[in-house]
């Protein structure tokens, strides 16, 4: 049973909060009714014995003992108290007269079972007390009650006084049978209430499954949604909540594959465009390189006021030459055909290449062993380094340095410069495209896409780059992590093809 129930409850299931809910509400209405039930049930039971066992030993005191001398006997006062208590009710009776002031005689009916010591004394003060007579009070002597135990079992006492002299009489009466009763209805509650309680849950279990399956369908939808599959659909039945929930489920997802499909095709042709224009523009552009290496040639040569403007030619063709490559670049990553060619290198002999290739060696301190292989696409390793040091040089300060080092099966290269850093607001953008930090500089020399690439050739090696600030408030520092092999990356790639 409990397997039936509890199968695939969490501590923060829907499902077990609506067992758990259920059984507390139906434990706390079992409870109250039980309780009320047995409490009731107690009062009419004790009720019962006691006004019954009482009113009979008040007709006792008035038709026997009310007919004794003053000053009976102590036999008199055993007989009768012996004929009240075998009149059927099943209490001990005690009498209690005086045969001179101050010298008692007591009578009871069974001396083993009921003494005056039984008595509490409050109950004998009150049944000997003399009250005065008023239009409220007939009578100077009330018959007085009191629930006792003696044993460990519980008794009634009760005592009354003959109204104009005479014996002053007590009786005693086990309610052990009224206990046992009460006792049998206390376990039968208790377990009406278990009952009720395991009830509850198979109740709540069946109301959680009959209520709790359309939403495990709606969230199992929502998941093929955000999985991408925005051809998923609920089927519809009924005209409940839930329902309609899964018939607003149905609008939604109808809604977002035809916005995703038009950002889609948005997209993509926003990509052709971009692939389109930048093959394009490489004609003319080779065409311009030609014709600006000419021009930087004769620069020298030029007159003094045209040699400015030849010089800004150069530099421009240049930049729209090297932009020309990044929006190629990115655009073969976002087409999500750049592909890996790998190779080993020496990771060592690869960053002295890409600074000297760039003349940067009096600029760059370079710490890093020679023997570090590492297998990785070389070409997109250069795109990297060339990104992440000239970012340096260009917007750090010089000394930059380049450091290498290895963890377990990783490549580490810090590239850390002198400068100002990187200001807080700037650092969760600097690998974004197109951003520059500076607004006061949009036409600076970079295009805003040297980073992102670099990001992206570590990403397809499946590498990070991160960027902070030193520790010591001195310049920045980019982190660059890739797998020493990235075999297992290139062959996933191949699969995907």
């Amino acid at each position: 049973m409990s397997k039936g129930i509890f199968t695939g409850l969490r501590l923060t299931s829907l499902r077990l909060r609506l067992v758990v809910v259920f059984a507390l509400v139906a434990l706390t209405a079992a409870v109250s009714a039980s309780g009320i039930a047995y409490w009731l049930n107690r009062e009419a039971v004790l009720t019962r014995v006691q006004d019954g066992a009482l009113n009979d030993f008040r007709r006792q005191m008035q038709n026997r003992v009310a007919g004794l001398p003053l000053q009976p006997s102590a036999d008199e006062l055993r007989i009768t108290a012996e004929q009240m208590a075998g009149s059927g009710s099943g209490y001990s009776v005690l009498l209690l007269g005086e045969r001179d002031a101050g010298k008692p005689i007591i009578g009871t009916s069974d001396p083993d079972r009921f003494t005056l010591a039984d008595v509490p004394a409050s109950l004998r003060e009150a049944v000997d007390t003399e009250r005065p007579i008023t239009e409220s009070n007939a009578y100077p002597y009330h018959l007085f009650w009191q629930r006792t135990q003696r044993g460990g079992k519980p008794y009634l006492v009760g005592g009354t006084r003959v109204v104009g002299g005479g014996a002053t009489g007590y009786m005693f009466k086990s309610l052990e049978a009224e206990r046992a009763d009460l006792n049998s209805l206390a376990w039968s509650l208790g377990i009406a209430t278990a009952l009720a309680l395991i009830g509850s849950a198979l109740l709540a279990q069946a109301a959680a499954t009959t209520v709790l399956r359309p939403v495990h369908r709606l969230g199992e939808a929502a998941r093929r949604l955000g999985e991408g599959k925005l051809d998923t659909r609920l089927r519809v039945s009924g005209t409940d909540e839930l329902a309609e929930l899964s018939r607003t489920f149905n609008v939604t997802a109808e809604s977002l594959q035809k916005k995703v499909a038009d950002m889609s095709a948005r997209e993509e042709a926003s990509r052709r465009f971009v692939a389109d224009m930048s093959h394009e523009l490489r004609t003319p552009l080779t065409a311009l390189t030609a014709v600006t290496e000419v021009l930087e040639d004769e620069q020298d040569d030029l007159d003094p006021m045209i040699a400015p403007a030849v010089a800004l030619v150069v530099s421009e063709t240049r930049r729209l030459n090297d932009l020309v490559e990044n929006l190629m670049e990115v655009t073969r990553f976002d087409a999500g055909t750049a592909r890996l060619v790998l190779d080993d290198v020496d990771v060592a002999d690869m960053v002295t290449a890409c600074i000297d290739a760039r003349a940067w060696l009096d600029a760059v301190e370079l710490d890093a062993e020679r023997g570090i292989m590492a297998r990785l696409d070389p070409r997109r390793l250069d795109v990297i380094l060339a990104n992440l040091i000239g970012n340096a040089l260009k917007h750090g300060g010089s000394p930059v340095r380049v450091a290498v080092r290895t963890e377990d099966d990783e490549l580490i290269v810090e590239v850390r410069d002198h400068g100002p850093g990187i200001p807080a607001e700037v650092l969760p953008h600097v690998f974004d495209r197109f951003y520059k930090a500076s607004a006061q500089r949009p036409r600076s020399d970079g295009s805003g896409l040297g980073l992102s690439i670099a990001m992206e050739n570590a990403h397809i090696h499946g590498g990070d780059i991160t960027a902070a600030n030193s520790p010591d408030g001195d310049g920045a520092v980019f982190v660059l992590r890739l797998p020493r092999d990235a075999s297992e990356i290139a062959d996933e790639e191949g699969k995907d093809q």
